[in-house]
């Protein structure tokens, strides 16, 4: 847990401008160019092998942190190129996990495949420790400390498949298989900060469904409890980061879903209130990376941030990543404002980006590389408005 979580009452935040999170911010993910789509499918012709594929998305890689500096881009990440799956290219690793295409759509990859936990699971070697390596050698050295590590959430692999998708074999008692993922996790969080990662976030989708109706009634339906979910995964989450020293900071990106601009789950009037207590009251992270763009989905206001200790940071996520259209800046500045007048620190507490990535699969959002780039300066100068050029 970085030292931002464990500050005492009454102290500052750590300053935005000089670590992260910064004050404008995204979420991970980036179109993926022509060459890596090309080189991808390649591959799985067997045309290239998996040498000569790193070998163009390194090169992507370098023009696409070459971008992020020319667009005065704070956080710096591989745009998750190497994925197609922002979840299952992670997940995949793990001994243990197996991928089921039981579908036509998930065959031709059109939707993505499903996981099963088919034996014990174990961490064998590291996952993104090389990924991170390779950034370290092209980001200038004065900003290793802004490079950002996005792997899946520990829940995503139980909450789509339940108790059904994890063998009874392995696992016939679901907290034994609970506490060995999320020592798979604290293997993968030791060994990224051994390499020097400081920048570690998680992408979840399940908290954030447990938010809609349908999704709870699903959940409900496979035989969860909904009274205890919600506690169940922040104590999943909080294993599986208990490790991490305090400066490496951590946060987490609640999704509804992004794929091909579309979303899976809804919300209610409460917004983030069905979750809210144990989202930012128990869960051990430094930043929440919240939606907020569209208020059907997240709700009218943001009454749930009264929740929101003093030591902790919410990056409002106000600028959509699935539409090309730029937000009216004034517009973005007020809404800011309005958060601010529900957390305890006002503005210090707060960031803002887009409310997801550009690309959480290999399909990409309907937008242009441009685009992108374009609604990731919106941030900055929104972010420059509210809190001065030179925190930003």
């Amino acid at each position: 847990m970085s030292s931002t979580a464990t500050l005492p009452t009454g102290s500052a935040p750590t300053k935005l401008a000089s670590s992260p999170p910064f004050r404008h911010e995204h979420v991970g993910s980036f179109l993926r160019p022509r060459r890596v789509h090309e080189a991808r499918a390649q591959f799985g012709e067997g045309k290239l092998d998996a040498a000569a594929l790193r070998a163009v998305e390194d090169e992507e890689i370098a023009k696409h942190i070459k971008d992020c500096l020319h667009w005065k881009v704070r956080d710096l990440s591989d745009g998750e190129f190497r994925r197609q799956y922002f979840h299952i290219d992670f997940l995949k690793h793990l001994e243990g996990v197996d991928i089921q295409k039981n579908t036509l759509e998930q065959q031709q990859g059109n939707v993505p495949p499903t996981l099963a936990v088919t034996s014990k699971l174990r961490h064998s070697k590291p996952i993104e420790v090389d990924n991170f390596n390779y950034l370290k050698s092209i980001v200038p050295a004065d900003q290793h400390h802004a490079i950002k590590i996005t792997i899946p959430s520990p829940t995503m692999l139980h909450f789509r498949g339940g108790r059904k998708a994890i063998s009874e074999q392995a696992y016939p008692n679901l907290d034994d298989f609970f506490a060995d993922l999320a020592q798979c996790y604290v293997q993968e969080v030791n060994a990224l900060y051994a390499a020097g990662c400081r920048y570690l976030q998680l992408d979840d989708t399940n908290l954030a469904y447990l938010t809609d109706p349908k999704m709870r009634s699903d959940a409900e339906a496979r035989g969860e409890d909904l009274a205890k979910l919600p506690q169940q995964y922040v104590r999943l989450i909080n294993a599986a980061i208990s490790s991490a020293p305090k400066d490496m900071t951590l946060a987490i990106h609640l999704c509804k879903g992004n794929f091909k601009s579309q979303y899976f789950a809804m919300g209610s009037s409460e917004g983030y209130e069905p979750i809210a207590s144990a989202l930012f009251g128990e869960l051990n992270v430094d930043a929440y990376f919240l939606e907020w763009e569209n208020p059907e989905r997240s709700g009218q206001d943001f009454s749930a941030l009264r929740h929101l200790p003093e030591t902790k940071t919410v990056v409002l996520g106000l600028v959509s990543s699935k539409t090309p259209q730029l937000e009216d800046e004034e517009k973005l500045v007020e809404r800011i404002q309005e958060a601010s007048k529900v957390v305890p620190k006002g503005k210090d507490q707060l960031a803002i980006s887009p409310q997801c990535g550009f690309s959480s699969t290999v399909h990409g959002n309907d937008l242009t590389a441009e685009e992108q780039f374009k609604k990731l300066d919106l941030c900055r100068r929104v972010a420059a408005k509210v809190w001065g050029e030179n925190n930003v």
